[in-house]
């Protein structure tokens, strides 16, 4: 299939509507990126590649990078981990201190921002030297020793992130936070200030399309258990509240992040990553989520 032929079509009708939404300027430094940009890298399990538009420019992939931190704390935890953060949508906004009242501390998934906490804590309670183990695991996985945090960015969100501080303190009332606070925030905002292009986040999620082994290198990086349960979950909760209208619209395992990226697979054919800094109300890059959903509509090819 031809995608750089039907990336090139898809664009020409995106340009004839509007790109509407807004960078989230409620972290100052994305406040800064260029509104316009545009970028698509498609990598098949078999190394081919495909690309359009600003696919070779580094943004921050905030909470995208949420996924590589639950394979990576399932690997340490086992299904222990469960014990700890549920597996249901959030049906609320990704930040909502009112849901995380209610269930007594527990996130309903790992990938809003009060589980990608829970999760947190757990990598720093399991590794030596959590920053550095963390980013040596992601560009382990990516093939790509370039890959780093931006600590431009996690300063920037360490100044204004007074509700991730509000969520980390009311689950440790409940006991579901074991390390200290501001360690756990510090590699928190690190986490989400990685950048990647295009071609380097689509690289790197190529697992998730193989069963969980790193077509790289041929190493297992998680069972194909774990794999398949990583990416129900990126399914039924990669968009926040508008994971079922992404489900319903494309039709791909995925997750999106306030920088303006989402990534989607295909098992056993594809990852691809879009890169669009608007974003709708939900928090989900708008022209991002309507490429994808001419793009499975173009090739015909979803899940289901």
């Amino acid at each position: 299939m031809n995608y750089n032929k039907i990336f090139s079509k898809i664009s020409r009708q995106l340009n004839k509507t509007e790109d509407t939404g807004e960078v989230a300027t409620y972290i100052p430094e994305l406040g800064n990126v260029d509104p316009t940009k545009f970028g698509v890298h498609l990598t098949t399990i078999n190394q081919q590649h495909y690309h359009f538009g600003d696919s070779e420019e580094k943004f921050s992939i905030q909470s995208i990078a949420k996924v590589l931190a639950l394979v990576l704390a399932y690997k340490q935890e086992g299904e222990k981990l469960w014990e700890r953060v549920g597996v249901e949508p959030s049906g609320t906004s990704f930040n909502s201190l009112f849901q995380l009242e209610f269930s007594k501390g527990i996130p309903r998934n790992p990938l809003i921002n009060s589980g990608a906490l829970v999760i947190s804590d757990i990598l720093v309670g399991y590794l030596k030297n959590p920053k550095n183990d963390f980013i040596a695991f992601v560009r382990s996985i990516s093939g790509n020793s370039d890959i780093d945090y931006c600590s431009r960015i996690a300063e920037s969100e360490k100044l204004t992130g007074f509700r991730n501080a509000a969520l980390i303190n009311l689950m440790k009332s409940f006991g579901n936070i074991k390390n200290d606070i501001d360690v756990v925030l510090d590699f928190y905002f690190n986490l989400c200030s990685i950048e990647m292009t295009c071609k380097e986040l689509s690289q790197t999620f190529l697992f998730l399309a193989a069963y969980g082994v790193n077509p790289h290198t041929n190493e297992r990086v998680i069972s194909i258990s774990k794999s398949k349960r990583v990416n129900a979950i990126m399914q039924t909760c990669g968009f926040y509240d508008e994971a079922g209208e992404f489900t319903f619209k494309v039709g791909l395992p995925g997750k999106s992040g306030v920088g303006g990226g989402i990534v989607a697979i295909l098992p056993q054919k594809y990852s691809i990553a879009v890169w669009s800094p608007r974003l709708n109300k939900k928090g989900n890059s708008s022209k991002g989520i309507k490429f994808l959903e001419l793009f499975t509509t173009e090739t015909e090819i979803s899940i289901f």
